[in-house]
């Protein structure tokens, strides 16, 4: 494994952001971390989201100057984008590009509309990405506790000359120095998210627990047993694998279980099923994908809401309800 790529808080100079004001655009789950934890790190910040944001209040009460989008872009020295994918080549457009001087530093936390051609960049700017490896509530948590969760960083184009060190600072003034930082390029944090997404963490995982769901219920078992084995206790596993990867999952479990995923697993995931991830990893590298998603959008979603009405009427879905209004330890806010 390469090292030579992996960068800390020594290796980052907090000082190349003085006198430099941070514009964070966008203030969701990425954006409230960013901005706070900049701020915390003695950086001078500034948020922008539209007149009628309803995170508008929240940011204000957090201590932050908040702005029209495109005066917080034209601001500031570093621009850092974390709107929605699909949304971000028409606001540039619209509100961003305009601000963006010469020798500004334009920032992404995903390589999506930059690697596809959404957002492009004009010469003369630097731009660059810094992505935390976890949700913005933990980036936010871990940063208050003295801690820090990995980020990746790449440069995409270097006007300046000194690009490498001001994404390196911003990264690590989100608190990614304190884990650790890792350079990598647009195109591959890109194309490995997405796939990730599609094929294994959500598209993947969200399919095979409805599979065994309905094998089981069409089987003739109880829904609630087949809820609580198919979905309920999937949290179990992925935690194990989350603290201790798949081997330390299998240590521990019974037995009966580590004999039934080694012999059964590759019959669930065989042959039929690589040849379908390679067929999706192809059409993410190619384009196909980025140009479906935004053709959705721009169609209005149409076709995307009605499969959302389509998911929440699953019968998963009524069983899962009932289920966890017994557990009152679990979350259930969206």
């Amino acid at each position: 494994m390469k090292t030579d790529d992996i960068f800390y808080d020594k290796d980052a100079d907090l000082g190349k952001l003085s006198g430099k004001t941070v514009a964070i655009l966008g203030y969701g789950s990425q954006g409230h971390a960013h901005a706070l934890n900049l701020k915390d790190s003695g950086v001078d910040v500034v948020v922008g989201l539209r007149s009628d944001s309803s995170s508008r209040a929240k940011a204000e009460e957090a201590g932050l100057e908040v702005l029209e989008i495109a005066d917080a872009a034209s601001r500031g020295d570093l621009v850092m984008i974390l709107l929605p994918d699909e949304k971000q080549g028409e606001i540039w457009s619209s509100d961003i590009a305009d601000g963006i001087a010469p020798g500004n530093l334009l920032l992404f936390a995903h390589g999506f509309a930059v690697h596809f051609g959404e957002v492009d960049p004009p010469p003369g700017i630097d731009v660059g990405m810094v992505a935390p490896k976890g949700p913005g509530h933990l980036v936010r948590r871990q940063y208050e506790e003295g801690n820090g969760v990995p980020c990746l960083m790449a440069v995409h184009q270097d006007a300046s000359g000194n690009a490498h060190d001001l994404v390196l600072a911003y990264a690590a003034g989100i608190g990614g120095g304190r884990a650790a930082i890792i350079e990598t390029t647009f195109k591959d944090e890109c194309e490995t998210d997405l796939f990730g997404e599609q094929a294994v963490l959500c598209g993947g995982a969200s399919e095979l627990v409805r599979a065994g769901y309905e094998t089981l219920v069409e089987a003739g078992y109880d829904p609630r047993l087949a809820y609580f084995e198919c979905l309920h206790e999937l949290k179990l596993i992925a935690d194990l694998m989350y603290e201790k990867g798949i081997q330390g999952m299998r240590y521990s479990i019974s037995n009966t279980a580590e004999y039934g995923d080694m012999t059964r697993g590759k019959r669930v995931i065989g042959e039929e099923s690589r040849a379908a991830m390679k067929q999706i990893l192809s059409e993410i590298q190619s384009g196909q994908f980025a140009r479906e998603w935004i053709a959705e959008n721009k169609a209005g979603g149409e076709h995307f809401d009605q499969m959302r009405k389509e998911a929440a009427g699953h019968e998963v879905e009524e069983v899962g309800h009932v289920l966890r209004d017994m557990m009152p330890w679990i979350d259930q806010g969206f």
